[in-house]
């Protein structure tokens, strides 16, 4: 009988060990493909602030009310460059929301680190409860990764026909989900910090955990 419990409890821990690291591997993959989704964001963010200077200059150049003596073919021909110098400024304008998107997200995946590079150590959860953890992360970074898609897809003048003020609005709804994931994984940190808390036997131990967690 006593060997049954164990090799029972060999198959347990050995399941719980499996799941741990599959879900693992999940959460890697998913963490590796938003880290490039930003780094993406981030660099185009960088060619148009740095784009952004030389298309004021380039405009200031071609007020054409101001221009005399040229010919209606000059005129059409500067008219065209200069709308499409006004087409990027104003793409510039929701480029600054992305760059603070991606700080956003970089700043979530941060945060997932930290806390769950801290849960893993603390004894007061059980193996099931941190595969469980795992799990809701892994929900939370994928539906942000396929919010951070959905960024990418609207900025994509070739993918989308949008309007720049339809283009702007669709970032912002992307971009106040991304916000929301990051919300509630804070919130969900918070939960298990406090139920740490809970499970904890005295006061000694109480004040081990808050500054274990940095909790004032």
């Amino acid at each position: 009988m006593k060997k049954l419990i164990v090799i029972i409890l060999c198959l347990i821990s050995f399941r719980s060990q499996a799941q741990y690291q599959i879900i693992t591997t999940v959460v890697k993959k998913v963490i590796k493909a938003i880290d490039l989704k930003v780094q993406r964001m981030q660099n185009e963010t960088i060619w148009l602030q740095n784009a952004q200077k030389t298309i004021e200059n380039e405009l200031s150049k071609f007020r054409l009310t101001e221009i005399s003596n040229w010919s209606e073919k000059q005129k059409s021909l500067y008219d065209d460059y200069y709308q499409e110098l006004w087409k990027v400024k104003s793409t510039i304008a929701y480029y600054q929301r992305i760059k603070e998107l991606a700080a956003n997200q970089l700043a979530m995946v941060s945060e997932y680190q930290r806390a769950w590079k801290l849960f893993q150590s603390d004894q007061h959860f059980k193996p099931d409860e941190i595969i469980q953890m795992q799990r809701v992360y892994v929900g939370l970074l994928d539906a942000s990764a396929k919010n951070l898609d959905q960024i990418m897809l609207v900025v994509n003048p070739g993918k989308t026909q949008m309007t720049d003020q339809q283009r702007l609005e669709a970032i912002n709804q992307a971009g106040d989900r991304l916000e929301e994931n990051y919300s509630d994984l804070k919130q969900y940190n918070n939960q298990n910090m406090i139920l740490s808390l809970h499970r904890a036997g005295d006061l000694n131990e109480i004040q081990t955990i808050k500054s274990y967690y940095g909790l004032h």
